[in-house]
């Protein structure tokens, strides 16, 4: 299948942590990585796509959803970045439709819920994405409308929150903590795919790959150029945080001032896809070969980073 090997895994089936509700099996998959290491951690939060029979029957259109709602076989891109660089990978298995982990606990539009509500439904009430339909669990899609049949329970939800949000995010923040503390410096690479964008104008071609650092906030700027000068440098159209700065994770994690620095990857799924964008295409492991190397290069510019916070003693500065 595309030249892809070792769909299982770079480390076989990795640390399992959480808890899908209804299944038995893990909301998510951490492998550790290999020596060499590099100071990156890749995470890819959409790559889920099992679901429990009774989330299935609650949805209208399931198959047309789930499609729409996954970050189609990005997962795939993710293992064999980790196979290639032996860096550490954290994999969703927790579907999106389920609880999305790039949204905040409270990002909810609260009258999809039954039961009782938070006193301050903050989500409801000031996040857009919420509003337009996709907030912690989604709601809406465009061409489809409302995803379910039914409203969520209250209880329902609290238990994805703490059976699937809390521990992912507890997981991907130690690992990126271990990493600083051993580099001076660490860099989260947080996959995502996209839909293909729109042209930007009647000559334009639109972007393959978006490179999201919240508009400078999650990163140094100086990783985020070097992202766009590597995929430039290899002749493949880029854009830098439109339509997408990155979300919840982003928010989260990315935190420069302590050396820990995040980007989101947007990668078009017609780069890596086939023409139905259901199943992985032909152009699956270059993509994945483009992407191993921009991780070697990230690696190089962070690893400084860390040499220059330990001869600078700037850390411990920056931890207080």
């Amino acid at each position: 299948m595309s030249g892809i090997s070792n769909l299982a895994g770079p480390d076989g089936t990795g640390i399992p942590g959480g808890r899908v509700p209804g299944m038995q099996r893990p909301a998510f998959r951490f492998h550790p990585g290999r020596a060499p290491m590099l100071p990156v951690v890749v995470a890819v939060p959409h790559a889920g796509r099992d679901y429990p029979a009774e989330v299935l029957e609650e949805m209208r259109e399931p198959d047309w959803s789930r499609l729409r709602l996954e970050d189609r076989h990005v997962d795939l891109i993710g293992r064999e970045i980790a196979r290639m660089t032996g860096v550490p990978l954290l994999v969703a298995e927790a579907p999106r439709a389920l609880i999305d982990l790039n949204r905040s606990p409270d990002d909810m539009d609260w009258t999809m819920v039954s039961g009782d509500r938070p006193a301050k439904p903050r989500g409801s009430l000031v996040n857009r994405r919420a509003r337009s339909g996709l907030g912690l669990v989604p709601r809406r899609l465009h061409g489809l409308g409302e995803i379910w049949k039914g409203r969520l329970a209250q209880s329902d939800l609290s238990v994805r929150i703490e059976n699937i949000h809390r521990p992912y995010h507890r997981t991907l923040g130690k690992a990126l903590e271990d990493i600083r503390d051993a580099w001076g410096a660490a860099l989260l690479i947080d996959l995502h795919s996209m839909p293909p964008l729109k042209p930007n104008g009647a000559n334009l071609k639109p972007a393959e790959f978006v490179i999201g650092d919240r508009f400078g906030a999650s990163s140094d700027t100086g990783v985020s150029a070097r992202a766009l000068e590597y995929l430039e440098g290899a002749g493949r159209r880029t854009a830098h945080n439109r339509p997408y700065s990155g979300g919840y994770v982003l928010d989260t994690h990315g935190a420069p001032r302590r050396n820990i620095h995040a980007l989101q990857i947007e990668v078009c799924r017609t780069t890596y896809l086939d023409t139905r964008l259901a199943e992985p295409g032909p152009r699956l492991g270059s993509v994945a070969r483009l992407l191993a190397g921009l991780v070697r290069q990230l690696a190089e510019v962070v690893a400084r980073m860390g040499e220059d916070t330990r001869d600078g003693g700037g850390l411990a500065m920056a931890a207080e």
